[in-house]
């Protein structure tokens, strides 16, 4: 089942077109301990099934979560880190994290501040490096259970990044640095491995850039990632958490202002957003 969110509310859509509006607000169905019979409860008794307003409608699907991000979760991600940070002389840093039990988790934004579906994002005025990040992102309800997932786009200034670890919070959190969309798939199963991450990067109508990667390059279990995460903090009403990319442009590319990010997973859909 999937779950849109737009200027006329939350609507779900099942495995065969149906589509129903609902009452709840994400923020309490993600308190709700069994949301997967909720959700079908919900779309067997719909006597008058709704019809799904226009992507044109559709918002960033999230209420008033926040947004955090896993680092290093992909050997393509761990390998461009080291690169960034040679100069800073701590390019060590990202092999170890990579290594390690313990993952990189870091706080990525409040949900005023996320993109949706054909919104705009942005880069950093004081950035001269900056990239999307394609990543598969997870919707984690109140009681730290994987209950769905989306598309996620982790916008990163790389010259801020690698010009000193520290700097991590600039490089990654600003205003409309993420984005989220277009859709929730609801699953009690984990996204298989062969599931597609693809971006494509246009400029001008020509393709800048473009790749894909599947999720058995991930090195991370979600689970995993999640148990951490939900350790020492609580979410009231559940959180997203985006899971690394695998996919890094080359060195000599950078956003400019115009160009259009398409991310497609699966079932989820396609983010599409344009930089300001």
């Amino acid at each position: 089942m999937r779950l849109y969110n737009t200027l006329e509310g939350w609507f779900a859509e099942d495995s065969t077109g149906k589509v129903c509006r609902l009452q709840e607000t994400l923020d309490t169905l993600l308190q709700c301990k069994d949301l997967f019979s909720l959700l079908a409860a919900k779309a067997k008794e719909a006597t008058a099934p709704a019809v799904l307003p226009l992507p044109t409608k559709w918002i960033a699907p999230i209420a008033s979560q926040e947004v955090w991000a896993a680092g290093v979760t992909y050997y393509r991600s761990r390998s461009a880190r080291m690169e960034e940070a040679k100069e800073a002389g701590g390019s060590n840093f990202y092999d170890k994290v990579y290594r390690a039990e313990r993952p990189e988790l870091f706080f990525k934004a409040l949900a005023a501040r996320v993109a949706g579906p054909n919104d705009k994002v942005r880069i950093r005025k004081d950035a001269t490096w900056s990239v999307p990040e394609p990543e598969l992102t997870l919707l984690i309800n109140t009681f730290g259970e994987i209950v769905g997932y989306t598309a996620g786009n982790d916008m990163s200034s790389r010259d801020i990044e690698g010009e000193n670890p520290l700097y991590l919070p600039q490089a990654k959190v600003y205003d409309r640095s993420c984005a989220l969309g277009p859709s929730l798939l609801i699953s009690e199963s984990p996204m298989s491995p062969d599931t597609e991450i693809k971006i494509s990067i246009r400029r001008e109508q020509a393709v800048e850039f473009s790749e894909k990667i599947t999720l058995a390059a991930m090195k991370r279990d979600p689970k995993t990632l999640v148990e951490y995460l939900y350790r020492e903090l609580s979410f009231q009403h559940g959180c997203f958490l985006m899971t690394g990319t695998g996919i890094v442009p080359p060195d000599s590319f950078t956003l400019a202002s115009g160009d259009v990010i398409d991310i497609a997973i699966g079932q989820i859909g396609t983010l599409s957003n344009q930089v300001e």
